[in-house]
C-alpha cells in the first residue's frame, strides 16, 4: 500500500493510492495516518478495504508528510563506503548516529529554505525506514518485522554548520525544512527487499547522485537492531539510512552547494519522487 496525506499545511487528510494511481480519501476510515494506523492491525484493516469504493481526491494538490506523530528522526552517517570516501572520512566500524529535529520534517515538495547566512547547504537522497511496532534490543533476524514501511528522505544539510563550527553534526542537520519526507509511505510488504532499491537525485536537471541500497555498509535490519540497543524505537519514528555518493561537498574539482532558485528532484524505485525549490532565508516562505 502507498499511504499519503494531502491538503494545505495543518489541514491534511489521510489518503491511499490505488492501483491506477488515483488518490483515494480515507476520511471516515481513519482520523489520520498515525501510530495506530502504522501498527500491524491498523495496516491489516486498510488492506481489507475495497479502494474502488473510496472517494477520489483530485490530483495536483499539495502532498504533506505521509504520517504524523514522528517522535524521533534518527539518521545514519557515512553508510555508503563511496560516500565516506568522497567526504574524506574513514569507513565506520559501527553505525554513526545523529538526529534531525522533528521540526525539520515537511512535505516532499514543500520549499527548502536555507538558514540565515548559510553558505554550504547540501542535498542527500536517503531511504527512510518508518517503525510500526516498538523496537527495543531487537535481534537481527526480527528487525524487519518492526517496519511499517519506507519512504524517500532528503537529508538536507548545512555543511559549515555540521562540520566547521564545533560540536556534533546535529546543528547542520535539523534546520527548518531540512527533512522532506514522502510523497508516500510504502508498506513493507509492497517494498520487499529494502536492499535492492535504486536512488537518484538531480539538481537543476543534472543527475548528481545515482546509487543503490545494495551498497550500504550496514543493512536496514542491522540498523534497526543497532539503534534499538541505545533507544526504544516507537511507532512513527523514522531512521534515515545514509546517502550514496554525489553530494555537493564531494563534487570534483570544486564542491557545489545549493543557491536560491535551485531545484532538486529525488526518487527511490517504487517509493515515488520529491521536488523542491530552494529559497534564501525568508520567514514568510517558511511560515506560508
Amino acid at each position: 500500500m502507498k499511504l499519503l496525506r494531502t491538503g494545505n499545511k495543518g489541514q491534511e487528510q489521510a489518503a491511499i493510492l490505488d492501483a491506477d494511481g488515483q488518490i483515494r480519501s480515507l476520511a471516515g476510515i481513519v482520523a489520520d495516518i498515525d501510530a495506530s494506523v502504522l501498527s500491524p492491525a491498523g495496516l491489516a484493516r486498510l488492506r481489507a478495504l475495497d479502494l474502488s469504493t473510496l472517494p477520489v481526491i483530485a490530483a495536483g494538490g499539495r502532498i504533506g508528510t505521509p504520517w504524523v506523530g514522528c517522535g524521533k528522526f534518527i539518521c545514519i552517517g557515512l553508510n555508503y563506503a563511496d560516500h565516506a570516501a568522497e567526504a574524506g572520512m574513514p569507513m565506520p566500524a559501527e553505525p554513526i548516529l545523529f538526529t534531525k529535529a522533528v521540526s525539520a520534517i515537511q512535505g516532499p515538495n514543500d520549499p527548502v529554505v536555507m538558514p540565515r547566512d548559510s553558505v554550504k547547504t547540501d542535498w542527500e537522497v536517503e531511504l527512510g525506514v518508518v517503525i510500526g511496532t516498538r523496537a527495543r534490543y531487537v535481534e537481527l533476524d526480527q528487525a524487519l518485522k518492526h517496519v511499517a514501511g519506507y519512504c524517500v528522505v532528503n537529508d538536507v544539510s548545512e555543511r559549515e554548520y555540521q562540520l566547521e563550527r564545533g560540536g556534533t553534526w546535529d546543528k547542520g542537520k535539523g534546520c527548518d525544512t531540512f527533512g522532506p519526507v514522502g510523497p508516500w509511505l510504502v508498506t513493507a510488504d509492497e517494498v520487499g527487499d529494502p536492499q535492492q532499491l535504486a536512488l537518484s537525485l538531480e539538481v537543476n536537471g543534472r543527475r548528481v547522485q545515482n546509487g543503490s541500497t545494495s551498497t550500504m555498509i550496514f543493512t536496514v535490519a542491522e540498523l534497526i537492531s543497532y539503534v534499538s540497543r541505545f533507544m526504544t524505537l516507537e511507532p512513527g519514528d523514522i531512521i534515515s539510512t545514509g546517502t550514496p555518493p554525489g553530494v555537493g561537498m564531494g563534487l570534483k574539482p570544486v564542491p557545489q552547494f545549493l543557491r536560491a532558485g535551485d531545484t532538486m528532484a529525488l526518487s527511490i524505485a517504487g517509493l515515488g519522487e520529491q521536488r523542491q525549490t530552494v529559497y534564501a532565508w525568508d520567514a514568510a516562505v517558511l511560515d506560508a
